[in-house]
C-alpha cells in the first residue's frame, strides 16, 4: 500500500489556537517521544491532518457525502465539479482524484496514530497522572473512527457484504502493503480499538466531571467551564474524542453489525449523562452577534475548523460558485408545506437569494463582531444518539422508537407527533438529512440500510449504484489488489 508518511510535531500554543499552528521541522520519534510534551505534539499532529482541507476539514464531511446525499443543487456551470459525483460516476476523473485524497490522507493519519501507540507503553514513566491514558486513549480511538469512515465510505454496507473484502485495518506505522479485511473484519477491530479506548478514557477525561460544562467558551455571560483548566491539553475536550464521542461511535459501529442491544446501551449513556444540551432556540436564530449556528452545546465531537474559515466562506459564500441548494429542493426536505413549517433548522441554515437557497450553517461573523462558539465541523451530535437509539428499539417496541424520533422533532419545531404505526424508516431518513444537512451523515444512514437516494428530480439511485465506491486506482495498483 502506497502511504506517504508523516511526523509534524506542533507547538502547544494558546488556548484558543491549540490546532491552528504551523509544522516546525521533523524531529526524531526518539526525541518527540521523550517527553509528554511530545506525545502531546504528536497526538494533535494526528487531528490536524484530519483536519486537512482534502478529509474532514471539508472534502470527506461537508462535500462529497452530501453531494452523494442528493443534498445539493448545481447550476449549468457546475462551478463545484461535483455533478457527476452526483449520479455516481465512478468513472469521473475528478472523482477519481478526490478519493485518492480521502484515501491516502486518511491512512496517512492512521499509521501516525500508530506511531504514537508502538511508543507510548514503553515511556508511561513520561506522563503526568491521567495523561497517558488520555493520550493513548484518543490514539486508538481516531485509529478506529478513521477507519470505521473509510469503511462505511467504499465498502458494501454489512448488511449485504459482510463477507466481502473491504479496506485494510492498519495497526503499524509503516508503508508496506496490509492485507485487505472484510467488512465484518474491520468493523471487529474498529470495537475492539473503541472499546480500548473508552476503558482508558473513562479514567481520565475530565469531560466525564460533573464540574466540566458544556457551552459558549468564547462567551463570558455562560457558565461554560471547557477552558478552564489550566493544561491546555485538558480544555475543549468536544474538539476531541473525548469519552462520549468514543460511546457515540460504538452506539454507530454496533448499530451498523445490527447488535442493536449495544448500539442502545452506548446511545443511552451518552444520552443520560445529560452532559449536552439541547440548543436554546433564541439563541439559534438570534441576531447575528450572539448566533448559534451549529447547535454547538448539542456537538458530542467536531473537528476544530477555525483554520478552515476562509474555505469554508468560499464553499458556501454564495449560490453561483458555492454550494446550494434550489429552494423547491430544500422546502422539500424539510417538508415545509407539512409538518416542518416551523422547523428551526431550515430557518436557521437556509438563506433565501431568488429562486435558491444560500447555506449559512458554516458562515462566520466579522472579528469585529464575533461569534459566539469556535467554528468546528460537527462529526457527531446528541441527536444522533436519539436516531441509534430509536432504530435500536424499533422491532421490539416501536412506540419508543417514535418517541425519541418526537424528542429531536420536538426540539426543532416540528409539532406534529409521529406514532408507533408510523413508517419509522422512512422518516428516521428523513431526519438523519435535515439534521445532518452538510456534515455527510445521512449519506452514510440511506447506504447502511439499503434505501433508495432520490435525486433532486425524482430519479432514485438504487443501493447496487451506491455502493462500494470503487478503491484508488493508486490502492489497486500498489497494493496489487
Amino acid at each position: 500500500m502506497k502511504r506517504l508518511l508523516f511526523l509534524i510535531p506542533l507547538i502547544i500554543c494558546s488556548c484558543n489556537d491549540w490546532l491552528d499552528v504551523q509544522p516546525e521541522a521533523s524531529v526524531s520519534a526518539e526525541e518527540l517521544f521523550s517527553t509528554e510534551e511530545g506525545f502531546f505534539e504528536a497526538i494533535n499532529g494526528v487531528y490536524t491532518r484530519c483536519n486537512d482541507n482534502y478529509f474532514y476539514g471539508g472534502l470527506f464531511s461537508v462535500e462529497i457525502l452530501d453531494v452523494m446525499a442528493q443534498n445539493y443543487s448545481f447550476n449549468v456551470q457546475d462551478y463545484t465539479n461535483y455533478q457527476k459525483t452526483s449520479t455516481f460516476d465512478f468513472t469521473d476523473a475528478t472523482l477519481r482524484w478526490r478519493n485518492e485524497q480521502i484515501w491516502s490522507i486518511g491512512y496517512n493519519a492512521i499509521v501516525n496514530a500508530n506511531l504514537i501507540l508502538e511508543n507510548i507503553d514503553a515511556h508511561q514513566d513520561v506522563f503526568h497522572a491521567g495523561m497517558y491514558e488520555l493520550v493513548k486513549g484518543e490514539a486508538l480511538a481516531l485509529r478506529a473512527y478513521i477507519h470505521f469512515d473509510l469503511l462505511r465510505y467504499f465498502a458494501l454496507p454489512y448488511a449485504t457484504g459482510a463477507s466481502t473484502e473491504a479496506i485494510p485495518y492498519v495497526t503499524t506505522y509503516s508503508n508496506k502493503v496490509t492485507a485487505l479485511s472484510t467488512v465484518q473484519e474491520v468493523v471487529g477491530r474498529v470495537t475492539d480499538d473503541l472499546k480500548a479506548a473508552r476503558a482508558l478514557l473513562a479514567t481520565a477525561d475530565p469531560i466525564l466531571s460533573d464540574d466540566y460544562v458544556v457551552g459558549y467558551n468564547t462567551d463570558a455571560e455562560t457558565v461554560s467551564t471547557e477552558m478552564s483548566n489550566t493544561n491546555l491539553f485538558l480544555q475543549n475536550r468536544r474538539h476531541r474524542l473525548n469519552y462520549y464521542a468514543v460511546c457515540a461511535t460504538l452506539a454507530r459501529a454496533y448499530l451498523y453489525t445490527g447488535n442493536t442491544s449495544e448500539a442502545y446501551a452506548m446511545a443511552r449513556e451518552v444520552i443520560e449523562a445529560q452532559k449536552f444540551p439541547w440548543v436554546n432556540v433564541d439563541d439559534f436564530l438570534a441576531a447575528e452577534q450572539t448566533r448559534d449556528r451549529l447547535m454547538y452545546t448539542e456537538i458530542i465531537f467536531g473537528w476544530y475548523a477555525e483554520n478552515r474559515i476562509t474555505d469554508m466562506e468560499a464553499r458556501y459564500e454564495n449560490t453561483v460558485t458555492g454550494y446550494f441548494i434550489h429552494g423547491d429542493h430544500a422546502a422539500s426536505i424539510y417538508e415545509t408545506a407539512l409538518a416542518g413549517a416551523d422547523d428551526i433548522r431550515f430557518k436557521g441554515w437556509f438563506f433565501q437569494t431568488s429562486n435558491d437557497r444560500q447555506i449559512i450553517k458554516y458562515l462566520r461573523n466579522s472579528e469585529e463582531v464575533g461569534n459566539r462558539h469556535y467554528l468546528i465541523i460537527p462529526a457527531i451530535r446528541l441527536s444522533e444518539m436519539y436516531y441509534i437509539a430509536a432504530e435500536a428499539v424499533y422491532n421490539s417496541d416501536p412506540a419508543a422508537a417514535a418517541t425519541l424520533l418526537n424528542e429531536v422533532r420536538t426540539h426543532r419545531g416540528i409539532r406534529v407527533a409521529l406514532d408507533k404505526d408510523c413508517n419509522f424508516v422512512d422518516e428516521l431518513l428523513r431526519e438523519y438529512r435535515k439534521e445532518t444537512y452538510a456534515e455527510g451523515q445521512s449519506f452514510y444512514a440511506y447506504k447502511r440500510l439499503g434505501r433508495n437516494i432520490v435525486a433532486e428530480n425524482g430519479a432514485p439511485y438504487l443501493p447496487s449504484v451506491i455502493a462500494p465506491v470503487p478503491l484508488p486506482d493508486a490502492e489497486i495498483e500498489f497494493g496489487n489488489r
